[in-house]
């Protein structure tokens, strides 16, 4: 699942890693550092076949069809602009944004990155990203069953809430940057202006 996300098929690889996770740590049938490997080992090797994808097809075959997988061209010009001003670091955050990571693999194939590059960061951030929510959902939950009556209920209470408030950020996030790069796109000339907008100095 996690593999085939990272190379733009748009699965739950997150909640596939949180349940595997609380399912190791309730029923001890999987071990923790294996639910961890494997998590790492499909988002590194799927971002590598997802660069893969993007470099050989290139961006004309994504603006064509990438709308079937939900790679409209908004997110086309939000890739392009993140891959022009932020490079190598947005490999590496991208994994962290829930609608980025599915397409930031092959975004960075179609924007020509450099493979060594893209793959330190995509190494990095795939080992943050998969380790960090296997490990840190055990971790957790192994607090929370130690935690009895309304003290674990709390921690649950909060836990969900800072779960929604920071999906709701990240969306938030990226409607922000997709119109700063659709704003850019047009000043360059790349997309006609925004309806009723008028070029500088027009009177």
């Amino acid at each position: 699942m996690v593999m085939m996300e990272s190379m733009g098929v748009p699965v739950p690889a997150e909640a596939c890693i949180i349940t595997a996770s609380l399912y190791s740590l309730k029923t001890h049938h999987l071990a923790i550092e294996g639910v961890a490997l494997a998590a790492i080992l499909g988002a590194v090797i799927g971002d590598n076949f997802g660069y893969l994808i993007g470099r050989k097809v290139g961006l004309p075959l994504l603006r064509k069809y990438g709308g079937r997988i939900g790679l409209t061209e908004d997110r086309l010009i939000l890739g392009q602009y993140l891959f022009r001003h932020h490079g190598s670091a947005i490999v590496f955050i991208g994994r962290f944004i829930s609608l980025l990571r599915v397409f930031v693999a092959i975004l960075a194939g179609a924007c020509q990155m450099a493979w060594p590059r893209f793959m330190v960061f995509n190494a990095l951030g795939g080992t943050c990203w998969a380790g960090g929510y296997a490990l840190g959902t055990y971790a957790l939950g192994k607090k929370i069953s130690e935690v009895s009556g309304p003290s674990g209920i709390a921690i649950g209470v909060l836990t969900a809430i800072g779960l929604v408030a920071s999906g709701m950020f990240l969306k938030k996030n990226e409607a922000r940057l997709t119109q700063k790069a659709l704003e850019e796109a047009r000043a360059e000339g790349e997309l006609p202006s925004a309806p009723g907008s008028h070029p500088q100095g027009a009177q």
